[in-house]
């Protein structure tokens, strides 16, 4: 609970108190980066090395051939569409969710970087890894400078 402070008219806010009340499900303790249905949209971390870019994309209870990865350009998509075949055969549930997942994350690479037939990736642990090669001429490398 939390305490407002108004100026002792509490009309104007007990419309807005009560949808804000009556809106939420009983069981969400405000986790905003979930939707409605219940599901996450996965976390990435994304980090530049001088020869890679490297993502990690947290997706626990996933398999590997739920993720579909591609690049497109310098696009880099990363989606999933997973339905669970259950069955509730006998069992007496006052709630239950549909069993789909799907997401897409996009990502926008510099232009004319990226080594696209080195791309590597891994799922493992409940991360999914990629390491995103940089072609050899978009390495940074030092360039020295003759001093006259």
């Amino acid at each position: 609970m939390s305490l407002v402070r108004t100026n002792g008219d509490l009309t104007p806010r007990l419309p807005a108190l009560f949808n804000d009340f009556f809106n939420r499900d009983l069981f969400d303790w405000n986790l905003s980066n979930f939707f409605n249905a219940g599901t996450a949209l996965p976390s990435v971390n994304i980090w530049e090395t001088e020869d890679a870019f490297e993502v990690e994309m947290a997706a626990p209870g996933m398999r590997k051939q739920d993720f579909k990865v591609q690049l497109n350009g310098n696009t880099l998509s990363i989606s999933s569409e997973r339905q669970e075949e259950e069955t509730l055969n006998g069992r007496n549930y006052t709630r239950k969710e549909f069993g789909y997942q799907a997401f897409h994350r996009s990502f926008v690479l510099p232009k004319d970087v990226v080594d696209e037939k080195k791309i590597k990736a891994r799922y493992e642990n409940g991360v999914l890894h990629l390491v995103v090669p940089k072609r050899e001429e978009a390495r940074k490398k030092p360039r020295l400078i003759k001093i006259s």
